[in-house]
């Protein structure tokens, strides 16, 4: 069998199926062997948990390789959508002068996406997300979470609503600089 990259699942399922198509049709078999040789060896191909997912099929269950290849892709290409929404998230920063209210809404919108994950993959990711050069709440919300490490969601949840708490405030409360007085009083 031709040197073919064994499936880990962290690729595209459709490209490793079409791969290895490629690889046993290119090996000078017989029309009428081809069939045969791609359900055989496909198992061959994969490693870890897809190879647990290939030898839990019930037997007797794939006619053919189109049906296996299809059960394959469906199988595996949850598990590409979770990895990518993972760096979607990983990728949501906030911006410099960006309220927290605004990043804390955009970092939940793209959590929402997610399977569950742990509080300890979430909590290191949105404290990572926090920029320093924001606004004085978030650089202090930041601080909080480096020096006193939340364990639970519900902890970052509590303390990222008093921050928005005081960032509401602020921006409620009248500013001094911005108080005009009429010049004709």
């Amino acid at each position: 069998m031709p040197e073919i990259p064994k499936y880990k699942g962290t690729t595209d399922p459709n490209e490793h199926v079409t791969s290895y198509r490629c690889a046993i049709k290119g090996n000078d078999l017989e029309e009428d062997e081809i069939e045969c040789v791609l359900l055989k060896t496909f198992g061959e191909t994969l490693s870890k948990e897809p190879m647990i997912w290939y030898h839990n099929l019930p037997p007797n269950s794939i006619d053919s390789f189109t049906m296996l290849a299809d059960s394959f892709m469906k199988a595996h290409t949850r598990d590409i959508k979770v990895e990518t929404k993972k760096s979607d998230l990983i990728k949501v920063r906030q911006k410099d002068n960006e309220m927290l209210r605004e990043f804390v809404s955009q970092f939940q919108m793209e959590r929402m996406d997610l399977r569950p994950v742990s509080d300890d993959w979430a909590i290191q990711v949105f404290t990572q997300g926090l920029n320093v050069r924001s606004l004085v709440t978030s650089h202090k919300l930041k601080q909080n979470l480096i020096e006193y490490p939340a364990i639970a969601w519900v902890d970052v949840h509590n303390r990222y609503q008093s921050k928005i708490g005081v960032e509401d405030d602020k921006l409620g409360a009248p500013s001094e600089s911005v108080i005009l007085l009429d010049p004709s009083t």
